[in-house]
């Protein structure tokens, strides 16, 4: 017979400074905006595979393929939520619809209220990246982010916006809301990549 796990072993891994949340709070700036299912669309604009933009009403895209992910949540306030259930249509799928010029190195995620979020490329096509309209089984709330939100397991929440209603091929890196105002420019939390002032060479562009 086995020995027993040890008491950290029994303990969830969390990245440094993180505590773990039972719940889920509600963070996010400005008002939460109101859903108007006949005005919303979803745009993929910029350096595109060919040229052009690419859009889907709400209909259009909650019809792409459904698919379930089970990430951790990591927000840059110190809480973290693991082994949510986070269901909708991975970027993969929206890049295979619409997809990057060849020399695309980073994406631009556009919500309302003009706010937006810069992502490496490699990151956007992560194998777990979804834009996600329901958690656990239910649709997402309005304050969480109905009807459309991103989620990037692997980095701060910050990088995945509610109330998303586009993305942005760029062949260069541009900071997005929170980048502009003193937050990393990655956002890797096992790293523990909060703040602009920690970057290194390389890390993002000139603030």
């Amino acid at each position: 017979m086995g020995q027993p796990e040890s008491r950290e072993a029994q303990q969830p891994q969390l990245p440094p400074g993180q505590r773990l949340q039972r719940g889920w709070p509600v963070t996010h700036y400005g008002p939460v905006p109101r859903f108007r299912p006949d005005r919303w669309e979803f745009r993929v604009f910029g350096a595109t595979a060919e040229q052009g933009k690419h859009t889907w009403t709400h209909d259009e895209f909650t019809a792409l393929p459904y698919t379930t992910v089970v990430a951790d949540l990591h927000c840059v306030t110190k809480f973290s939520m693991l082994d949510a259930e986070w269901g909708g249509v991975l970027a993969r799928t929206v890049a295979e619809a619409a997809p990057p010029a060849g020399h695309v190195t980073h994406v631009m995620v556009w919500a309302e209220y003009g706010f937006s979020s810069n992502l490496r490329l490699s990151d956007f096509l992560d194998e777990r990246t979804v834009f996600a309209t329901h958690k656990d089984g239910e649709l997402l709330t309005a304050e969480h982010g109905f009807p459309l939100r991103l989620i990037v397991p692997h980095l701060y929440a910050w990088k995945g916006p509610k109330w998303v209603r586009g993305i942005e091929y760029m062949t260069a890196d541009r900071r997005g809301f929170w980048e502009e105002r003193g937050y990393h420019n990655t956002g890797d939390p096992w790293r523990e990549q909060r703040y602009s002032y920690q970057e290194e060479p390389g890390d993002g562009p000139g603030l």
